[in-house]
């Protein structure tokens, strides 16, 4: 009797074990953050939370304005909990970086062309936090990202038909 409750106990260990080891960690709970759209001007700006990481504070504020643009030419970005409708992708052709491949490597380099349509000009206080988990830094970002002018951009340069 006292094996089949050793037994028993040894099992329910086990499982307890198991379970524990599915959950997220703490430390990696806040990467699966996925860009919002805040508002949107009658200009053709929208207002986009991120969130990115980063050694730093300057190389998180580049990446993620750099990832708010790609984000509104490829992806689309959901919407917010205020009420703003989710942004549509600029490029619909899910081909489009690879067919595009050279003329998207030089429009985002390190100071390409994307700085021109993303901006930190919505940033006030508490928009921006910022979590450390040993190496990398995780900064949540306000971007200002200008889709008329990007849109009419890609036209400019044949990547989009108008």
């Amino acid at each position: 009797m006292k094996i089949k409750q050793s037994l028993g106990l040894l099992a329910l260990v086990a499982v307890i074990a198991v379970l524990a080891g599915c959950g997220v960690k703490k430390s990696q709970a806040n990467y699966d953050f996925k860009s919002k759209v805040l508002s949107s001007n009658y200009d053709g700006t929208f207002v986009i939370r991120t969130q990115v990481r980063a050694r730093n504070a300057a190389i998180a504020f580049t990446d993620a304005q750099r990832k708010v643009v790609q984000e509104v030419i490829f992806d689309g970005v959901d919407a917010g909990s205020n009420g703003v409708e989710p942004l549509k992708p600029i490029l619909f052709d899910m081909n489009a970086r690879r067919t595009y491949e050279d003329y998207f490597a030089t429009f985002f380099r390190d100071g390409g062309e994307w700085t021109k349509y993303a901006n930190l000009s919505d940033k006030r206080t508490g928009t921006t936090t910022y979590k450390r988990n040993g190496v990398q830094s995780i900064e949540t970002v306000t971007v200002t990202v200008d889709r008329k002018s990007l849109r009419e951009k890609l036209i400019a340069d044949g990547i989009l038909e108008k």
